[in-house]
């Protein structure tokens, strides 16, 4: 875990942090809040640490989930505006991690100087 790491790591697991206590809070008064708890805020915890271990299956599978959080937040925004920030800010989160997990592979696709495939 020595050295710095690239700005699209630090993202990624900044945005897994917050997405993991977005969903603390946001249902922190819930009836099923241990059943929130194992849904939403263990499994970024856990791609989180996975992050911080440097596996290499962590972004996929944060990206992967992303896509679980972000349909969430849209589909609360859509139908419970009265909700407000919350969905929002879910959404807001997931695209974060979904861009920070696919940066460095991205950028290693479109870099100049690969050899052309084929």
């Amino acid at each position: 875990m020595s050295g710095m790491r690239p700005p699209a790591t630090r993202v990624l697991a900044t945005s897994l942090v917050l997405i993991a206590a977005l969903y603390a809070v946001w249902y922190r008064n819930d009836a099923h809040f241990g059943a929130a708890l194992l849904v939403f805020v263990l499994p970024p915890l856990l791609l989180f640490a996975g992050v911080l271990l440097r596996r290499p299956s962590a972004p996929l599978w944060s990206g992967i989930a992303a896509l679980f959080w972000f349909s969430h937040g849209v589909m609360y925004a859509w139908s419970h505006p009265e909700l407000g920030l919350w969905p929002w800010a879910g959404i807001a989160l997931s695209l974060a991690v979904v861009f920070s997990a696919s940066l460095p592979g991205m950028r290693a696709r479109f870099s100049k100087g690969r050899p052309p495939m084929g």
